[in-house]
């Protein structure tokens, strides 16, 4: 794999950016600067997370920088339950981000254990 935009990972965790930057135009106005913002925050930094450990020098960086991402990502979907639990919108308007955390999650998971069981 000759660039990090290769990866599945990164692509999908593209994706579930681009649905929760979707999700985020249902909130309301007040929320503009807090969960709206937070949101786009968290959800731009697991892409960026991953890209960034993947230009590291080592295999060490690169699972810190990974472990970022799953962080943030746990961020994101906690942030969308809340958005559900304060009625902003639906778990059904939400379930394709679900899906994404979800999926991401998994991914990221998979490739902290691989590379930990790699040799150095």
């Amino acid at each position: 794999m000759k660039d990090y935009k290769d990866t599945t990972v990164w692509q999908r965790a593209m994706e579930l950016a681009d649905e929760v930057y979707r999700l985020v135009r249902l909130l309301p106005k007040e929320e503009n600067f807090g969960l709206s913002n937070q949101l786009r925050r968290a959800c731009v930094s697991i892409p960026s997370n991953i890209a960034e450990g993947y230009g590291r020098d080592s295999k060490n960086e690169y699972i810190h920088f990974l472990k970022i991402a799953r962080g943030s990502l746990y961020e994101v979907e906690t942030q969308l339950y809340l958005c559900v639990r304060q009625l902003y919108f639906t778990n059904t308007d939400a379930e394709k981000a679900f899906a994404f955390c979800s999926e991401v999650g998994k991914m990221l998971n998979a490739l902290i254990t691989r590379l930990n069981n790699s040799a150095t």
